[in-house]
């Protein structure tokens, strides 16, 4: 029997998103329930919304953009990994016996509610991301905002990342994960030019 896990948070107005970034709105443009035919809507919000993955024009000039990347980061197996570490701190290692996949997810819980925005939230160090990438890792995920800290401007996990041809996955809630494998779909939508893409992230076990 194959089990699908949600680690998507829903995306709706109450979800909260980088300070000072574009919300999440929905504006309904034909309404069944108002006699039209058919309903249609339309949404505004960042690409950075919920659970995404950021494109390296992101944090790179002359970056590739989302539409360009290639969709093998996003889909195959990987593993679930907990980690303890304090808020506002930076992941300095994992055990690395763990690291079974080429996708690692890791779980923080610093970053409990996405309709609770803290500022105080845990991220990657460059020298995790150089140590999971010399064990074959092409993506990172983690159950924050941010692989950086709130309030970083040189943003040096984002450019290991960069330096490596990584994967980012920010923003995914693990809470009714186990840790463990699992086979990863977190697709991208093709946006052109676009620095980032909400992705509906699921794991999938068999």
């Amino acid at each position: 029997m194959t089990r699908i896990f949600d680690i998507s948070p829903l995306i709706d107005p109450t979800i909260h998103v980088w300070p000072g970034d574009t919300p999440y709105s929905r504006a309904v443009n034909l309404d069944m329930n108002a006699g039209a035919n058919i309903t249609l809507s339309e949404i505004t919000t960042t690409v950075h919304v919920g659970a995404h993955t950021d494109a390296p024009n992101h944090y790179v000039a002359n970056g590739e953009d989302i539409a360009a990347r290639n969709l093998d980061f996003y889909l195959g197996g990987c593993v679930v990994i907990s980690v303890d570490v304090e808020r506002g701190a930076r992941i300095m290692s994992v055990d690395e016996s763990k690291v079974t996949q080429k996708r690692v997810l890791l779980r923080t819980n610093t970053f409990p509610d996405p309709r609770n925005w803290n500022n105080d939230f845990a991220s990657l160090s460059p020298e995790l991301v150089d140590a999971l990438h010399a064990k074959g890792v092409i993506l990172i995920g983690i159950d924050t905002p941010s692989v950086d800290p709130f309030d970083s401007k040189a943003l040096e996990a984002h450019n290991a990342f960069a330096r490596h041809d990584m994967a980012t996955l920010e923003g995914i809630v693990l809470d009714d994960v186990e840790d463990g494998e699992y086979e990863l779909i977190a697709l991208p939508l093709k946006l052109r030019h676009a620095d980032a893409s909400p992705v509906r992230a699921v794991l999938r076990r068999t």
